[in-house]
């Protein structure tokens, strides 16, 4: 690191969701820049306006505003730079490092399959990278390929890979302009992240063929040559290249799914990086301790399970009141209920793996009597359990105090003296009260519906 700030950038393809692994790159770069008072930016490579699409846009946007990695400028919209794009490569063109060709796609195309059948690497052989513009006939299409050096080798310190140093000879001349006139995305990104002043270029390493050929074009125009990142990709929690099967869906799939996005920060950093053996943290411990060097050569795999508790132990943390408008806005229901929900978060938020859990153990509090039974639990009111419960509800009536604990006290007095175990009894308890299986245990349900909400509950299922 100099001393100048870093500048950062997440640059996305808008032809699709913001998926998990293009959601790591983003919370890398925004870390790296956070961490070091840097800059970090958004660009959306929408070069290809075929595949491009607004949709998608709207999910990258969305999807990196839940996750709360805020870029601090507009975004830029790649396609637009165009222009500037088409004068550096005739920039490049006229200063030597750029040349036409005017072979056909199925010219080029023979080219390759020549050299497949010799075992060589399919590319273009470079026909037209020393002969004149003129020896082409008037009006024959071109493209600008790019005059890459033939000797010697191109070095990349990657900040996380270490040193990768590749044979000249190895690279053919790529396309900067198509014979339509348009920018390629190899020279797209050079003049755009140049343009934009990025220090760092942190992406996944299946970018890492990309990186030498990039610097070369830096080097062509005198241009400094950002540093490289290149982390490793995740893979599923088999090992094998992660997939929908995986988990490997959009964002916002997440975000339904009722993750909290402290805990996908938190879960997705730990993906390929590490700060010693904490695997639990909050974002301000994440910009204070993220750094490049404790990045990982291998790749990370994304395991539900692990994210399920972390997700938890956020829950755990999180503040009762955001949980409250939270489950409220999953079911809008429990809003005429909030001072219950209130009371019932340090509970609920302990059971929970997913938002969607503290919703649906919260549902009891707005049910509407008469309690409509999950045709699981209806066999257990019966002839056997109605009079216990009925005996129950009497000495229940007779609480002063309604706390959970004194409500445990009086029904266990009840199970001892009577020679009853809870398991018996309790099916029969949360069918009168919840309706289903679903809830909290039943002498917090008991206190938190409140004595009388309780015990009417009870009543309209002895006597059913």
């Amino acid at each position: 690191m100099t001393d100048a700030k870093p500048v950062t950038r997440f640059a996305p393809s808008p032809t699709g969701f913001l998926h998990i692994g293009g959601a790591r790159t983003a919370l890398f770069n925004w870390a790296f820049a956070r961490h070091h008072g840097g800059t970090f930016l958004l660009r959306i490579e929408d070069t290809d306006r075929a595949r491009s699409t607004q949709e998608a846009i709207d999910a990258i946007l969305d999807g990196m505003s839940w996750l709360g990695l805020d870029a601090d400028d507009a975004p830029i919209y790649q396609h637009a730079n165009a222009p500037r794009h088409i004068a550096i490569a005739e920039q490049l063109l006229a200063d030597g490092h750029a040349y036409k060709c005017f072979c056909t796609a199925e010219e080029v195309e023979a080219m390759r399959e020549k050299a497949r059948v010799e075992g060589k690497p399919p590319r273009y052989d470079g026909t037209w990278r020393d002969r004149v513009a003129s020896d082409a006939p008037a009006n024959t299409p071109f493209v600008v390929r790019f005059k890459a050096p033939q000797s010697g080798e191109t070095v990349i310190d990657d900040l996380v890979q270490g040193r990768i140093a590749t044979a000249n000879d190895q690279f053919d001349d790529l396309i900067l302009l198509r014979s339509d006139g348009t920018p390629t995305y190899m020279l797209s990104v050079v003049v755009d992240d140049h343009d934009m002043a990025v220090t760092h270029i942190i992406r996944g390493d299946d970018h890492m063929t990309n990186a030498a050929r990039q610097a070369q074009i830096y080097a062509a125009l005198g241009w400094d040559v950002p540093q490289f990142a290149h982390i490793p990709l995740i893979h599923g929690a088999d090992g094998a290249k992660l997939s929908k099967r995986h988990g490997a869906l959009g964002v916002e799939a997440y975000r339904d799914m009722g993750y909290l996005p402290e805990a996908m920060r938190n879960y997705l950093a730990r993906l390929g990086w590490s700060h010693g053996d904490d695997e639990v943290f909050s974002t301000t411990q994440l910009i204070d301790w993220f750094g490049l060097e404790a990045i990982g050569k291998s790749p990370a795999r994304f395991d539900t399970e692990k994210l399920d508790n972390v997700n938890a132990q956020h829950l755990n943390m999180a503040d009762d009141a955001a949980l409250v408008a939270e489950a409220i806005a999953l079911n809008p229901g429990l809003a005429d209920f909030e001072t219950q929900l209130t009371a019932a978060m340090p509970l609920l938020k302990t059971r929970a793996t997913r938002l969607l859990d503290i919703a649906a153990d919260a549902a009891f509090l707005a049910a509407q009597r008469p309690i409509i039974v999950d045709e699981k639990l209806q066999k257990h009111l019966n002839e056997e359990t109605r009079p216990h419960l009925q005996a129950l509800a009497t000495a229940l009536e007779a609480l002063d105090s309604w706390t959970s604990a004194e409500i445990e006290a009086v029904i266990k007095a009840y199970m001892d003296d009577n020679e009853l175990k809870m398991g018996k009894l309790a099916p029969a308890f949360r069918a009168s009260l919840v309706g289903s299986s679903q809830s909290p245990g039943i002498f917090d349900v008991l206190a938190l519906l409140g004595k009388n909400e309780a015990l009417q509950r009870l009543n309209d299922k002895i006597g059913a």
